[in-house]
């Protein structure tokens, strides 16, 4: 039976719970043990799939479909271990399976309430896969406090008294501002957020104090002695140049021991770190620099392609190369020439998204990768601009476009290179979907075989000819487009197993131009880059070496 350890924030949010978590996931790894993760959001949507990602940075998908927080991204990257739909879930979710049930009869005409019906759904969500795993790491949503975040609160207490004694543990990240002013770090915040805590039944076993400043000795003694907690259980949590810092640095601040120990697991497994030593010599050890441009239209938040940044870091770790991505945004392309803005750059990105804006824009950037023989990685959208550039400036079909476009002005406009996906094969049924169904977990999610053509690009990339790799996207590449594209030299070199969805393209006379209707940013690990970036980033090198 797994043991649990519940991670809880306050004070303010982005304290970095989610990469406390992931770190601590990693460090149990290294002692031996197994871990799963999940996320308990208190917002009201069924999942962030139907967000913008101003609101909640990118959507994380797993193999099995599931639209999630983006710290479940974390989660993998740091364990590697492949979260499921059952590690994310929000009160949306819960009040709906709640109402469900009550639509059904299944609470018998009983009144329905926060307290049983609520918490005990979430108590039945945390107890998914509990034989399954040493550890199971559960971040709450949120921060201390939040009125939406209280059935979620009450039910850890609840879950934490349902199991035996010494089956639960309470880590709490916490402030501590420093006011230069004063020159003094305060820990009144982290007092009162504790407080806070102990008044609906929580007492915090671990504390982890985010602090710009070192802690001096006196101050976490008197954390200690204030919020009830050991000592050494209070551990600083400083700001990192990476995050890949982050395990290496909560071991020598003693998080994982303090868990152990708040567990009574004595004596601990000795941790193997090597795996994090390594990512840290490729870090610090970079032997050279390459620029990579991101075209897109969320560059104004970089959590909307957290992903892509990092699987960017992964590849240039593979090749201990340092990768300087700049984030530019689509729309300036449709005003103005791309060369200036692209010209000084090693290599080219176009990430994926929804909606018109921008898209013209995209479509440039992937022009001048083609004409200018820069590589060019397009992926989900980024792939359909290429192919639409393609199209139109190659192979002679001078209106092609999206018919998602069309979908949004109400007129057609475009002879639909693009269009929208009704009917696929998902798992052992057929799915099907219609233009005006509901927004939320309509799309073409999750993981999907492709079948990779011997001896392209892709396949020496791969090592392989048939990989998985995960989608989330509605429109597809039209397959009836293939043979005019191809005879102009744009190959389809990766299909669905049925053949009829195109999942790569790639440029025959080009050094490397790859587009790929599906997101391998979402598997790629610091300590197992994705084949793609890496190579990506290699060409990028290449490139670099000749200017």
């Amino acid at each position: 039976m797994a043991r649990y350890v519940f991670i809880t924030g306050g004070v303010v949010s982005s304290l970095g719970k989610g990469l406390a978590s992931a770190a601590l996931g990693a460090l149990l790894q290294a002692r031996g043990y197994s871990v799963r993760l999940r996320k308990l959001d208190p917002y009201l949507n069924v999942d962030p799939g139907t967000m913008s990602p101003f609101e909640h940075g990118e959507v994380f998908v797993t193999d099995d479909g599931a639209e999630t927080d983006l710290d479940l991204g974390h989660y993998e990257r740091f364990t590697g271990v492949h979260a499921r739909a059952t590690d994310s879930i929000s009160s949306g979710r819960i009040y709906s399976n709640v109402l469900e049930k009550e639509r059904r009869g299944d609470y018998l005409g009983k009144t329905i309430q926060v307290i049983p019906h609520v918490t005990n759904e979430i108590k039945d969500f945390l107890h998914i896969g509990d034989d399954e795993v040493d550890f199971m790491l559960c971040e709450i949503g949120g921060t201390v406090g939040d009125i939406e975040g209280l059935p979620f609160f009450e039910a850890i207490r609840q879950f934490s008294q349902d199991k035996p004694r010494g089956q639960c543990v309470f880590m709490h990240l916490t402030l501590l501002p420093y006011l230069a002013a004063s020159g003094e770090l305060k820990t009144k915040p982290t007092q009162h957020s504790v407080k806070e805590l102990r008044s609906i039944g929580l007492q915090p076993d671990v504390l982890v104090c985010r602090s710009e400043q070192p802690i001096p000795e006196k101050e976490r003694a008197k954390i200690a002695l204030f919020c009830n907690v050991r000592p050494d259980a209070v551990i600083p949590a400083y700001d990192l140049k990476s995050i890949y810092e982050a395990p290496m640095a909560y071991h020598k601040a003693g998080l994982d021991q303090a868990v152990l120990d708040a567990f009574a697991i004595s004596p601990a497994p000795k941790p193997n770190l090597a795996r994090w030593e390594d990512v840290m010599d490729r870090l610090d050890n970079a032997e050279g620099e390459v620029r990579v441009a991101i075209v897109g239209k969320y560059t104004q938040l970089e959590d909307a392609y957290k992903s892509i940044a990092e699987a960017l870091t992964h590849g240039g770790m593979a090749n201990r190369t340092r990768v300087k991505a700049q984030w530019i945004d689509a729309e300036i392309f449709e005003r103005e020439d791309p060369a200036p803005y692209l010209e000084n750059f090693h290599a080219i990105l176009v990430p994926g998204g929804f909606g018109e804006r921008g898209t013209e824009g995209k479509i440039k950037a992937a022009q001048f990768a083609r004409e200018k023989k820069i590589p060019y990685l397009g992926i989900c959208l980024g792939m359909q601009m290429a192919v639409i550039e393609a199209a139109r400036n190659v192979a002679g079909v001078q209106t092609a476009g999206s018919e998602e476009f069309d979908h949004e002005a109400g007129k057609k406009r475009f002879e639909p290179v693009v269009y929208h996906l009704k009917e696929w094969v998902q798992g052992n049924h057929v799915a099907r979907r219609k233009v005006g169904d509901d927004k939320g977990g309509t799309m073409r999610l999750g993981a999907y075989t492709a079948n990779l053509k011997p001896g392209s690009k892709v396949a020496q990339v791969y090592g392989e000819t048939v990989i998985e790799e995960r989608h989330r996207h509605r429109y597809e590449v039209d397959v009836k487009y293939r043979d005019k594209l191809e005879a102009a030299g744009l190959c389809f070199t990766g299909m669905s197993p049925d053949g009829r969805l195109p999942e790569i393209v790639e440029w025959k006379d080009h050094p490397w131009f790859i587009g790929v209707q599906f997101h391998p940013e979402l598997k790629s690990k610091p300590f197992a880059p994705h084949p793609l970036f890496a190579d990506f980033v290699r060409a990028a090198v290449e490139v670099s070496r000749l200017v």
